[in-house]
């Protein structure tokens, strides 16, 4: 057994997983340390045991004395010794997976400025990309940008050959160690930046959480790319690298510019795709929120270089008019079509997770309600979990308003009118769509038979089923 074998073993014989350290930590200490404040932490792994130790050495980044270490970690090459002391040169993770991560140690205030090719770890980012990705086994996968190669645990298993790529070299080095100290094997790595390392190749399912932060300078390799262009290049160059009915999920941030509507600009980067396509704006940040954000990411806030990076930034933002920021997903398919469909909205609620338990059918759905023919002779069924909410004042004999609400899947709503509402009610998939809407126009409507193509957007929505 190799020494990283070793680790793995006493890492997970000591309970340094997910459960162990928040369970060890209590929900005070863990839910303190997830803003970045480590003293609630130190006071509840004082005891020095052994998974307060690893907790200490490895998350935490403090020395611990070497005697309360276990040999596997001591000679483990990711630890340096100061004296008594021994000092973590990395930062170890457990992950939700139940695999391990390794990237550099976390910044923290006052600690020096990152070295250019800083390998961070997961976070909220990665966690985020890895609830959208479809769950549908796939033969040939790509991490596009690897970085500690956390998208790799979650495709183990999925996929039946795994190719991971980096600009950074020392990225794909610490990725390595986290797959196996995560007991995953085969994945083949290569260095390179955007397509170049796997030129001619296709696959069947490509992710990516690429360096997004738009940024004027390029300071740190694992984050900063200039304008939003990347993304646009990005999205623009993977369709040549998807299979037949091959997918590609990424997160992006787009710039929202005084006289452009943000729709356009992020949904032509798409259409010139050729692929189906789906984005999904989550959050949009104003220029100074924007810039506060990444500052406090690098742990420049209180540093003497603060105001005027800040400030650098700020007038970058004007010179290009720059309104806000938008970050959301990115989602395609490679239909094979000649007439793709892409939709681009804004989705800032709750939505059931994981995403990519039902990505498949959110883009089933929008292709259908944009390819099917004749609706008239649809046979629709109302999705699972509808609702029907009426408003009006007591008394009255009609509704003020009536909203369709999903319970499931992206938890959409909708205010509709009373034949859609009544469309809701009945149909099952047993009757066509246009004889149903005949007779509700009779029952509810004015006589005039509504127009089945109007059901198209509830179709795209998820609230119909074809």
């Amino acid at each position: 057994m190799g020494s990283v074998e070793r680790l793995r073993h006493h890492l997970l014989e000591t309970g340094y997983t997910i459960d162990g350290v928040r369970e060890r930590l209590g929900g005070v200490a863990a839910s303190a340390l997830a803003r970045e404040e480590l003293v609630p932490a130190l006071r509840a792994t004082a005891d020095g045991d052994p998974l307060a130790a690893l907790i200490r050495l490895w998350w935490l980044g403090v020395p611990v004395p070497a005697k309360r270490l276990a040999p596997e970690v001591v000679e483990s090459g990711l630890v340096e010794r100061e004296g008594d002391q021994v000092r973590a040169t990395v930062h170890l993770q457990p992950w939700e997976t139940g695999g391990y991560l390794v990237s550099d140690r976390k910044v923290r205030p006052g600690d020096a400025a990152l070295r250019p090719d800083h390998v961070v770890g997961a976070g909220g980012a990665s966690a985020n990309l890895a609830q959208l990705v479809t769950r549908r086994q796939v033969g040939r996968a790509l991490d596009l940008g690897t970085g500690c190669g956390v998208q790799v645990l979650h495709l183990a298993g999925r996929a039946e050959h795994i190719t991971a790529t980096d600009l950074n070299g020392r990225a794909l080095e610490l990725a390595e160690l986290s797959w196996r100290l995560s007991g995953i094997e085969g994945v083949e790595r290569r260095t390179g930046s955007m397509f170049e390392p796997v030129e001619d190749e296709v696959f069947d399912l490509i992710v990516s959480n690429p360096p997004f932060v738009i940024a004027p300078e390029h300071g740190l390799t694992y984050r900063e790319v200039g304008g939003d262009g990347f993304c646009r290049d990005l999205v623009r160059s993977t369709p040549r690298h998807l299979a037949p009915d091959g997918q590609a999920h990424f997160l992006a941030n787009w710039l929202h510019v005084e006289g452009e509507d943000w729709h356009e600009r992020v949904g032509g980067w798409l259409r010139e795709s050729g692929c189906d396509g789906w984005v999904v704006q989550r959050d949009v940040q104003d220029p100074a929120e924007y810039v506060e954000l990444w500052l406090r990411d690098a742990a420049e806030q209180g540093t003497p270089g603060y105001a005027e990076h800040y400030d650098r930034w700020l007038a970058w933002f004007d010179e290009r008019k720059v309104e806000g920021v938008g970050f959301g997903w990115i989602s395609m398919r490679n239909s094979g079509t000649l007439d793709p469909v892409v939709r681009v909205e804004h989705l800032d609620h709750q939505v059931m997770l994981p995403v990519g338990d039902y990505v498949d059918s959110v883009l089933d759905a929008i292709a259908a309600a944009h390819r099917a023919q004749n609706l008239d002779s649809a046979l629709l069924r109302t999705s699972d979990g509808l609702l029907d909410e009426r408003i009006g004042l007591p008394g009255a004999e009609d509704p003020m308003r009536i909203v369709l609400r999903q319970t499931q899947g992206l938890r959409r709503s909708r205010e509709v009118g009373t034949i859609e509402a009544a469309l809701a009610g009945v149909c099952d998939g047993e009757l066509a769509l246009g004889p149903l809407l005949n007779v509700i126009a009779e029952l509810v409507g004015d006589g005039e038979i509504p127009d089945a193509d109007a059901v198209r957007p509830l179709i795209a929505e998820g609230y119909f089923l074809l």
